[in-house]
């Protein structure tokens, strides 16, 4: 599937790339991730890479950010791809944005949607574990056992202790 082969070529090319909006102090704190030693450090810096994410530089479109996560978690699935919909129309920078939608696809089961937003995540944050994780998840289904190990590598090289890439990887 191409969609599946551009995704792969941006986590292969994520080293080379720079994230589209520049938070400060968030190459400082992907240092520090890869880095720990310990989980609890791992967590607390995993915390604020998410803060970080999950900001923007307009509040507004922070708080329908914040507002369409609620809805997730909800289950309002409607109302947040609704929200999640209008903000990437007038944010279509926001990262974050496009990987909330992308997750919502992913509960929702549509494939298509998902790899379409997972891919804009990748192009506009190309450090997005999450993302990457998510990916390898769809490609385990796919049975495609390398593209799951190269994802889940990639992700372990961001971060070393999220233990569902490890999961993952033992899957694969």
């Amino acid at each position: 599937m191409a969609a599946c082969v551009d995704i792969l070529n941006l986590i292969a090319a994520r080293r080379a790339r720079r994230p589209a909006l520049a938070y400060p102090g968030l190459d400082a704190l992907f240092s520090r991730l890869a880095a720990c030693t310990h989980a609890d450090e791992a967590i607390r810096t995993e915390d604020r890479i998410w803060d970080a994410w999950m900001h923007h530089p307009n509040r507004a479109a922070a708080e329908v950010l914040q507002r369409a996560t609620r809805d997730i978690a909800a289950r309002r699935y409607d109302i947040a791809e609704t929200r999640l919909t209008a903000l990437l129309r007038s944010a279509p920078g926001f990262a974050e944005a496009w990987h909330k939608r992308a997750a919502l696809y992913y509960l929702l089961g549509r494939d298509e949607e998902f790899l379409h937003d997972i891919r804009r995540t990748l192009e506009l944050e190309p450090r997005h574990f999450a993302a990457m994780l998510h990916f390898a998840e769809i490609l385990l289904v796919m049975n495609a056992a390398a593209e799951v190990r190269f994802a889940c590598f990639a992700v372990l090289r961001l971060h070393p202790h999220l233990a569902r890439a490890r999961e993952l990887l033992h899957k694969a």
